[in-house]
């Protein structure tokens, strides 16, 4: 299939690359190399970016994303959830600040007359990149020119979600954000072009799991150890009806 060939990197770009605060890992740089020439070619781009959480995939995404809308083709970033989707707008919005680029949202976060607006205004063109749950591909969205879609970690979504995602694959340039080796697999038996993040930031710490039968002294421990470390704790439940009891456990230890 024929696509969209991208222009290759200029003044303007090198200069937003310039502006990331952190130092690219060799692997994110080459990941983000990869993406580029894959978006210069004429056929529809379909690549993998696989890497743990904290690896900086999302960046990858944002030159991509800054790619498209410098040659005027609008970008649409799919999420599986609404949090994930807030945090993908805030981190947009934070980097393209300054920028000729309009970003916006889309998810239950919005009401029904913004919704609304920012549909409107895709069709319009006005909307040069939209962060948005799996709404987006409801049948009535229209974009005016839509040039690359980021799908994160596509396996959490549903079947009919995928098939609209593949219809749309095969004229539009496709960057799949991933940290699941199931997606992995697809990538390995040659369905998909590749490229692992697999260099850590810096200063990051390996992350030590420990399996234990739960108890109150316990948790106590892990958390006072983590405070007194300065640090925050992520305390995850899997019970909504039983989850005030839970922290009223933890207030109480």
């Amino acid at each position: 299939a024929e696509g969209h060939a991208f222009s290759p990197k200029d003044a303007y770009f090198e200069e937003f690359e310039g502006a990331f605060p952190y130092e690219e890992t060799p692997d994110q740089a080459a990941a983000i190399d990869d993406v580029l020439a894959d978006m210069q070619k004429q056929r529809p781009m379909d690549r993998i970016v696989c890497g743990d959480v904290g690896y900086g995939k999302t960046e990858v995404a944002i030159r991509a994303a800054l790619r498209a809308a410098l040659d005027g083709k609008q970008v649409a970033v799919l999420t599986p959830t609404t949090i994930l989707c807030e945090q993908h707008y805030k981190t947009f919005r934070e980097r393209f600040a300054g920028y000729p680029v309009r970003v916006e949202m889309l998810s239950r976060f919005r009401t029904a007359a913004e919704a609304r607006e920012v549909l409107e205004d895709l069709a319009s063109g006005s909307v040069d990149i939209v962060i948005a749950t799996h709404r987006i591909l409801n049948k009535n969205t229209r974009f005016r020119d839509l040039g690359l879609l980021v799908v994160d970690e596509e396996q959490r979504f549903g079947v009919t979600h995928k098939e609209r995602i593949k219809k749309l694959r095969r004229t539009v340039d496709v960057l799949t954000l991933t940290a699941t080796p199931r997606t992995l697999q697809m990538a390995l038996s040659g369905m998909r072009d590749l490229s692992v993040i697999d260099t850590p930031p810096v200063d990051r710490l390996s992350v030590r799991t420990q399996v234990c039968l739960s108890s109150p002294s316990l948790i106590r421990e892990a958390i006072l150890r983590e405070v007194r470390r300065g640090g925050q704790i992520f305390f995850l439940h899997n019970r909504v009806s039983s989850i005030q009891s839970m922290a009223e456990m933890l207030e109480e230890v």
